[in-house]
């Protein structure tokens, strides 16, 4: 298996996601959040957790070098969130996204993240211009992405998804 490379922040630490992050990523894919503002993915066991991991996260990390991040504490080496860059359906260009278990909300944990994930796709992945979509009324993540300097563009929706999103967009 190819070995990927971490990334550190001040206060972060992030990982690629990998199968043995499948306890976590069944905690984050089931928070109310996560269910509301990014969709249910059914995945209700550790065993779908492992295959969304190996099914939707591993072939993209593998095929381009870079997806979906695991956000680690630095200081107590707890798995707090998610962060990365997505070659999404239907979506023109790389999209970044971002999502964190309720007890990690608001403490600038989000902005920190994609800070460093927007900065790698620029300087690190040779990417010239990100994406990013989010629903209308998770206004958390609407400003997170203006303070990361992208731009509402336009509404739109994706393949197998009726939902109109709002689509922001930064250019390197």
């Amino acid at each position: 298996m190819t070995q990927y490379k971490s990334y550190e922040t001040e206060r972060l630490i992030l990982k690629p996601t990998q199968v043995e992050d499948g306890a976590f990523i069944l905690e984050l894919l089931n928070t109310p959040k996560w269910i509301q503002f990014i969709g249910d993915r059914k995945v209700r066991t550790l065993e779908d957790a492992e295959n969304y991991i190996k099914n939707r996260m591993l072939p993209q990390l593998e095929r381009l070098g870079y997806g979906n991040f695991t956000v680690i504490n630095k200081e107590d080496n707890t798995k707090m969130g998610c962060c990365g860059l997505y070659d999404r359906e239907g979506l023109d260009g790389v999209d970044i996204g971002f999502s964190f278990l309720p007890q990690f909300e608001g403490k600038g944990y989000a902005f920190e993240a994609s800070n460093k994930v927007k900065n790698l796709a620029f300087n690190d992945f040779g990417i010239e211009e990100i994406s990013a979509i989010t629903v209308k009324d998770n206004s958390s993540s609407q400003k997170l992405l203006k303070k990361l300097g992208l731009t509402f563009e336009k509404f739109t929706k994706i393949p197998n998804d009726d939902e109109e999103l709002m689509l922001f967009k930064i250019k390197k």
